[in-house]
């Protein structure tokens, strides 16, 4: 059996994305914030408010992931759960002060992190690349819970 060409697998080469990403975060951005505690952080500055499932699907995180996410978040004093006021069942999401002031100094570490990351790429290939890499992710939501199977056999 021949050996199968890795460069051609978007599986690996998603992985080898992520590992590049993983290193550039904690030594560029944060050794203590990861990059999905910054999308939530970044979701609540956007949309303050909002309730925990909500702000997992915003950022692609599922629900025991998010649980977990907020819950190291509210620890770290960085975020408040307060109770729906229209269901008492719900709580809402808000920053605290000092997950404010954590966002806003991030936000400038992770803007030269991805002038890094994409640094290979001219400016009109970022766009393309981003464009891309944006159809497959969206196009990936729909495999967690097909309405139809994927592939049909005869």
């Amino acid at each position: 059996m021949a050996a199968v060409d890795l460069t051609s697998h978007p599986g690996h080469l998603a992985r080898r994305l992520q590992q590049a990403h993983y290193l550039l975060w904690n030594t560029m951005v944060s050794e203590e914030i990861t990059s999905p505690q910054f999308a939530v952080l970044n979701t609540l500055v956007t949309e303050p408010g909002l309730d925990q499932r909500t702000v997992g699907e915003r950022v692609g995180l599922d629900r025991s992931t998010i649980a977990e996410v907020i819950s190291r978040l509210s620890r770290r004093g960085l975020l408040d759960k307060v109770r729906d006021p229209q269901d008492g069942r719900r709580f809402l999401l808000r920053l605290t002060d000092d997950g404010a002031r954590t966002h806003r100094r991030l936000t400038v570490r992770v803007a030269r992190m991805n002038q890094v990351f994409l640094a290979p790429l001219s400016a009109a290939e970022q766009t393309v690349f981003l464009d891309l890499i944006q159809r497959v992710a969206d196009a990936a939501e729909g495999l967690r819970n097909p309405a139809e199977p994927l592939v049909t056999r005869s």
